[in-house]
């Protein structure tokens, strides 16, 4: 996946995000914060994790499915692995 390579340090930026959020979710809970805390910490890394995954996700799309070298029969196999991931990530 050329395009994560390319974007890597941002990606790599927001997966580090993410992960100080889980922290803070973790540090949350084992102080006992109110309820409402702790689900906008969780909202938070929900937002964060799914724009992560469109940002992923729209470099596949334009990079495999856009191109306009490939196949009918490629075009068709990698479209059905994105599909089956969206169903495996929405659920």
């Amino acid at each position: 996946m050329s395009h994560t390579i390319e974007g890597k340090k941002q990606l790599l930026t927001r997966v580090r995000r993410i992960k100080g959020q889980a922290n803070a979710l973790e540090k949350a809970l084992e102080q006992d914060k109110e309820c409402a805390a702790i689900l906008q910490q969780i909202a938070a890394i929900r937002g964060a994790v799914n724009g992560l995954m469109a940002e992923v996700l729209e470099g596949h799309l334009r990079e495999y499915l856009g191109a306009e070298d490939v196949s009918t029969r490629q075009r068709n196999e990698d479209l059905a692995q994105v599909i089956k991931l969206l169903r495996s990530y929405l659920k």
